[in-house]
């Protein structure tokens, strides 16, 4: 019976992740034994305690969660596999859970330059290889569309975060840049501190500042106030081809690739939940109607509220977002539709009625026509990649 070494600060969601898929794969063509080493091992007793100790057990396999490549040499020759998750860079000669990164910058990226973002900054790490590229593929597809990105990156110190609560340089940096701007942070840890910082720094978040982070922590994303936006990884697919590829390497038919999770979907919450434009009436009517999308909501109620004719509201309106009032409202409700299909096994028409939409027909036509799919179609689909 396979016995594995699991080494990784299963706290955080990405690495619970991980273990869920690992867990999924050991159940369905197991049972694997596990032992879940304590993580401060890892710098308390080094690789070679760690080594040491998971001889001594017989262990045939191990997923380990380490912070520099000078350890690859000695987990090469340990007798069993090893699988590592790359933290600081990927790793030398054995396979490394990693991801792509590049990939998951850009669609943050996206995500913000259709909401019709002009200004554009990052938050995260020099110190880690998915901070630096997450960044880097934020920057490359901002570029790419003619646009920039500012950059706020530091060394990765656990014991100097609180610093970030107080004001700071990253308090500063806030302030200094141009609004409305998108922010996409490394990871959530770092996009609630952005958010933290801008109240304290009296900087509405996401009027003056969107922010998307990456993980979909959802303790630390409903913790933030408002609530986080954040792109959800694939993570527990990739603990399971992990395993598989584990498995593979336990019973000698593979030397063993990389393992590349994959971003999956982006998680809008209120963090995010705005249209840009430096417009104030706009920017207050696209406010009202974010908040009563769901509702019996009329252009007349709208106009009344920020003090502008419907015919200047209309034309403005449209050339800010390219869409009609009419246009931009179903569309928020199909995108928040579209959300909850996936996020919630509620019945379709429940779904619409919350919406503001009571006619399921008429809903299932425009679902169609907008995702190409009928909502059911839509719902397994999702589901199936997830």
């Amino acid at each position: 019976m396979p016995k594995v070494v699991l080494l990784a600060n299963f706290s955080e969601e990405y690495f619970k992740k991980i273990l869920l898929g690992i867990g999924r794969y050991s159940k369905e063509n197991g049972p694997w034994v596990f032992c879940r080493m304590p993580f401060y091992y890892r710098d308390t007793v080094g690789i070679e305690g760690i080594v040491k100790w998971a001889k001594e057990w017989g262990a045939t396999g191990m997923f380990a969660q380490l912070n520099t490549r000078d350890d690859t040499p000695l987990l090469a020759e340990v007798g069993f596999p090893v699988i590592v998750t790359d933290l600081k860079d990927r790793f030398d000669n054995v396979p490394n859970i990693t991801g792509d990164y590049f990939k998951t910058g850009a669609m943050g990226a996206d995500y913000f330059l259709k909401k019709g973002y002009k200004h554009f900054a990052y938050y995260g790490y020099t110190s880690y290889v998915w901070s630096r590229e997450r960044g880097q593929g934020f920057e490359t597809h901002l570029k790419s569309k003619g646009y920039s990105a500012d950059f706020f990156e530091s060394e990765f110190d656990q014991n100097h975060e609180m610093w970030l609560y107080k004001p700071s340089a990253l308090s500063n940096w806030l302030n200094e840049l141009p609004k409305p701007v998108a922010i996409m942070a490394c990871d959530d840890n770092c996009a609630q501190q952005v958010t933290e910082a801008c109240k304290i720094s009296g900087i509405r978040v996401p009027e003056e500042v969107a922010v998307l982070g990456v993980d979909n922590d959802e303790l630390i994303c409903t913790l933030s106030d408002p609530q986080l936006s954040s792109i959800e990884l694939g993570a527990e697919q990739g603990g399971y081809e992990a395993a598989a590829l584990l498995e593979r390497m336990m019973i000698g038919h593979s030397k063993g690739n990389n393992i590349v999770v994959q971003p999956q979907k982006i998680i809008t919450r209120q963090s995010t939940d705005m249209y840009a434009t430096a417009n104030l009436q706009i920017a207050a009517a696209l406010k009202i109607i974010h908040q009563k999308y769901h509702t019996q909501l009329q252009v007349d109620d709208i106009v009344r509220q920020i003090a502008m004719s419907r015919r200047s509201f209309e034309v403005k309106f449209k050339e800010t977002t390219s869409l009609s009032v009419y246009q931009y409202i179903l569309k928020l409700r199909m995108d928040k539709f579209a959300t909850l299909l996936v996020e919630t096994t509620r019945p379709i028409g429940e779904i619409a009625f919350e919406l503001g939409m009571d006619e399921i027909k008429n809903v299932s036509r425009r679902f169609k026509h907008m995702m190409g799919c009928s909502p059911g179609e839509y719902r397994q689909k999702m589901c199936e990649v997830a």
